[in-house]
């Protein structure tokens, strides 16, 4: 049986995601429905509900992304390691694809690493080799993160419980295997129409995107869904988040994957 309340919260999180008018703070309400005061695990199980949502909808479950990988940010919220939510396949932009604006709440921006699994990760504790030989190749990415909580006015239960703050996300079209890339010094510099906005790198991503990446697939064999052949993995921001307006073109080019770019309708 799902907690009525935890149901409660689901259900509100997809009536905004639906109908596009973010909702106030959930975080509250999330705190009540927790059994034996376990917030996160109740903020996963809303979660879980609204994913079922997406499923039942017809939804198809494409990958993973990895949330709040930034020592800043966790420090922001009072937390001390990342979150996840889950992607789907109508949330996927093709690189250059022209993105309308009624399809977002609150957008911003921030570029990464995604790694397309070509092996199961199925172990309770993963070795960096591990992971290395379970992924077929490399990607850049830009994820347009957005929130159903209204002025993103969130705390960690709030952002976990929706989706980790998820929205779209544009892959590159240049696969590159691992053993041409070293993760952890790969630059990023994202720019707006020739301005930069955005500096990083793999090192800002819990010191290397492979550790992101480790700590998720543990995760999920401890939750009972592994990841699995064939999924994407977004691993975590390179550099500072940029706030979205009609109209932006954005462009990242991070080093020894090339470029990818999301493109902003203003209607």
């Amino acid at each position: 049986m799902v907690n009525q309340r935890i149901k409660t919260v689901a259900d509100q999180l997809w009536q905004a995601t639906s109908s596009g008018q973010p909702i106030a703070p959930v975080r509250d309400a999330i705190e009540a429905a927790a059994l034996d005061g376990d917030v996160l695990t109740a903020a996963y199980e809303v979660q879980q509900q609204v994913s079922q949502h997406r499923l039942d909808a017809g939804g198809r479950l494409v990958g993973r992304k990895i949330g709040l990988t930034s020592k800043a940010v966790q420090k922001q919220l009072g937390v001390d390691s990342p979150d996840f939510g889950a992607l789907f396949a109508d949330m996927a932009v093709s690189d250059g694809e022209e993105i309308a604006w009624s399809r977002l709440m609150q957008p911003k921006v921030e570029a990464e690493i995604a790694l397309v699994l070509g092996r199961d990760l199925p172990h309770e504790k993963h070795t960096v080799a591990d992971l290395i030989m379970a992924t077929a190749y490399a990607l850049p990415a830009i994820e347009v993160v957005g929130s159903r909580i209204a002025n993103w006015d969130i705390r960690l239960a709030d952002t976990v419980a929706d989706n980790a703050s998820s929205g779209l996300f544009v892959l590159g079209t240049r696969p590159v295997s691992l053993d041409k890339l070293d993760l952890a010094d790969c630059g990023m510099v994202m720019e707006r129409r020739g301005e930069q906005v955005s500096v990083g790198g793999g090192g800002a991503c819990l010191g290397n995107p492979l550790t992101a990446a480790i700590w998720l697939a543990d995760v999920l064999v401890r939750m009972g869904t592994p990841l699995r052949a064939g999924d994407v993995v977004l691993t975590g921001a390179l550099g500072p988040m940029v706030v979205v307006e009609p109209g932006d073109v954005f462009s990242a080019q991070i080093e020894g994957l090339g470029s990818v770019s999301a493109l902003f309708t203003h209607k």
